[in-house]
């Protein structure tokens, strides 16, 4: 198995996350299963890799922590080699409501794991990936979603402030590293199968051009397809993946 590609995953051990990691290591990669506290379901990632023969690690770490960040990048250079991709898929919701309720604390919450998050992850990869810091080059794949062109009004606001934050961050970054050899790109599902939109998967799906939610494993084909040597000409995209929803 080529194990030339080492990828970090956070929020890899469910959702587009999991889905990723295996995809991941079925083309080849050797993977990093960072998660933030479920240990089983990571594990469980795992094994089925390295039961199809691939390789992979699982790190929890809280992506939010630079402590935390930099020594999951420190167990990844020990274990699996030099990461020469990232994909920033760990995130979370917050309080669903209008913006007159959310707290500080809420508010505080959703933008250190959306946000900051991205930042601290990215800086520790952009140090190992630059070829100006002798680094072989490498890509990121920030995961964003369609909330940040709506604003998800009612109950979402939040949540959809800190994708467009990703938005611009990931635009941003684009430029400022290409010429370091890394390749920066977003990736926005639409309405998908996780655990994020379980309690409005039913009453939501219909709205969807295609009728359905999209599975984790076709939006992960997006992020494996932007990680890959096929998307060599591509950076400072953002790829929708959602049923043909704008």
């Amino acid at each position: 198995m080529n194990t030339d590609k080492v990828t970090i995953v956070t929020g890899g051990s469910r959702g587009i996350g999991r889905a990723t990691c295996l995809l991941a290591a079925k083309a080849g990669h050797a993977v990093c299963v960072n998660y933030a506290s479920d240990s089983a379901a990571a594990d469980g990632v795992v094994a089925e890799i390295e039961a199809a023969g691939g390789k992979a690690i699982a790190v929890a770490a809280d992506t939010s922590n630079e402590a935390d960040v930099a020594r999951l990048f420190e167990t990844v250079d020990k274990e699996l080699g030099t990461v020469t991709g990232l994909v920033n898929n760990a995130g979370v919701h917050g309080p669903r409501g209008p913006v007159k309720d959310l707290t500080a604390d809420d508010i505080r919450r959703v933008l250190e794991v959306n946000v900051l998050g991205l930042f601290l992850c990215a800086q520790e990869a952009i140090k190992r990936m630059s070829t100006d810091n002798g680094g072989q080059g490498g890509a990121i794949v920030n995961i964003s979603s369609g909330a940040a062109i709506i604003g998800s009004p009612g109950g979402g606001v939040l949540y959809a402030a800190s994708k467009g934050a990703v938005n611009s961050f990931s635009t941003g970054l684009a430029q400022e590293v290409i010429k370091q050899g890394i390749r920066v790109n977003t990736l926005a599902p639409g309405l998908t199968e996780t655990d994020m939109t379980r309690d409005t998967l039913d009453r939501r799906a219909g709205a969807t051009p295609m009728g359905r939610a999209g599975k984790p494993e076709e939006v992960a084909q997006g992020i494996l397809f932007l990680l890959s040597d096929e998307a060599s000409y591509i950076a400072c995209a953002n790829l929708r993946v959602s049923g043909g929803k704008p």
